[in-house]
């Protein structure tokens, strides 16, 4: 019997994330271990009228790719996935990682050949997305390897994940669409915003933010949610940032990155540990040293660091930042194979986030009541 907690997920993600109505083509992908809420999904998108398909993969096949495809398959475009991106309507992705760490060996110069061969089917797949011809979300179902880089059991991480989106709520919905309320008073302020500043620990960082759209994530791409983000103008951003927690990304940790830019551009990054591995992202393309995304975390019911980006990037009083590919919804112009989410804590005395030079988030708190709370 499955916990009831999945079913009550797949009924928010089917009815509320992504809205499946009849007819529906819904790409249900994942790892093999989240299988018991991909069950739930497809019975939900049947129930809805929608038309499901499942595709699953392994760790160990994802590893067995890098470490034993040639330079040409490591390059090789499917047709079979370009096709799905252009047809499919609704792109449910589930994260279940039953080994955190699998890709630790993996050479990161494979990593981001491989990255720049996806790059058409990403860009297609946000372009879809930002014309609103494509609805995704994605979501984590709780797994021990998961747990375990939380430093909790599954039964803690399991409740963790499943409070994060609010299923202890009598209804969840209703508890998305009032932070929702909250966060689209906010946005409305930051898009008559010009520049964006961000101070705190080493970090000073001017970002251009005139002319672009600031999007509030609600529940309809990333579940659980909760932050507002825009894409800066890329040759507007300036100074230094340190991130304060460990950046994952593709099973690979980079420990204290800092990373200076001029003119919008990384002119100097470091990390005290995968620092060959951050290097090897900026070097994928000319688009990878660019800022794609800034964003405010307003998820106050998240507020630990669990090394999944999914919940860290949300954590009520931080900001993060992407290096890479823009969300053309944003008018962000930037293109890359990479999307790289890193997150600066701002939850403690002295550090800010201004708007225009006026404080709009202080030691992890906004400044107005009517705006996300803890």
């Amino acid at each position: 019997m499955r916990d009831q907690r999945l079913e009550k997920l797949a009924g928010v993600l089917v009815e509320y994330s992504a809205a499946v109505k009849k007819g529906d083509l819904c790409r249900i992908s994942g790892e093999s271990a989240g299988l018991p809420l991909m069950e739930a999904l497809y019975e939900r998108i049947l129930q809805a009228g929608g038309h499901p398909f499942v595709m699953t993969q392994t760790d160990a096949m994802e590893e067995a790719f890098y470490r034993v495809a040639s330079e040409e398959q490591l390059r090789f475009i499917s047709p079979v996935s370009q096709y799905i991106v252009d047809k499919i309507d609704v792109s449910m992705g589930i994260w279940a990682d039953e080994n955190t760490k699998s890709m630790t060996g993996v050479d990161p110069r494979r990593q981001a050949m491989a990255a720049q061969a996806r790059k058409p089917i990403s860009k297609r797949f946000l372009e879809r997305a930002a014309k609103g011809e494509l609805r995704w979300v994605g979501t984590q179902f709780p797994t021990q390897a998961s747990a375990q880089d939380a430093e909790m059991s599954l039964r803690e991480y399991e409740n963790f994940v499943f409070n994060a989106g609010l299923l202890h709520l009598p209804d969840p919905i209703a508890g998305w669409k009032q932070l929702s309320e909250r966060q689209q008073r906010l946005v409305d302020v930051l898009n008559k915003v010009s520049e964006v500043r961000v101070v705190g620990k080493e970090t000073d960082l001017r970002l251009g933010v005139a002319g672009r759209t600031w999007i509030n994530c609600n529940g309809h791409e990333n579940f659980p949610d909760g932050e507002v983000f825009t894409g800066p103008i890329e040759d507007s951003v300036n100074g230094t940032i340190l991130y304060s927690f460990p950046a994952v990304h593709h099973g690979r940790e980079c420990h204290d990155i800092r990373l200076t830019f001029k003119n919008g551009k990384v002119v100097d990054a470091s990390a005290s540990k995968g620092a060959d591995f951050l290097h090897a992202m900026l070097d994928q393309d000319a688009g990878a040293r660019i800022l794609g995304e800034f964003a405010i975390g307003t998820n106050f019911g998240i507020q630990r660091y669990t090394k999944n980006t999914l919940f860290d990037e949300k954590i009520g009083g931080t900001c993060h930042a992407a290096l890479g590919a823009a969300y053309p919804e944003t008018g962000g112009k930037n293109e890359s194979g990479l999307h790289w989410d890193m997150v600066c804590d701002l939850r403690h005395e002295g550090r800010r986030v201004e708007a225009d030079g006026k404080t709009i988030l202080e030691n992890g708190r906004f400044v107005r009541e009517e705006w996300p709370r803890a």
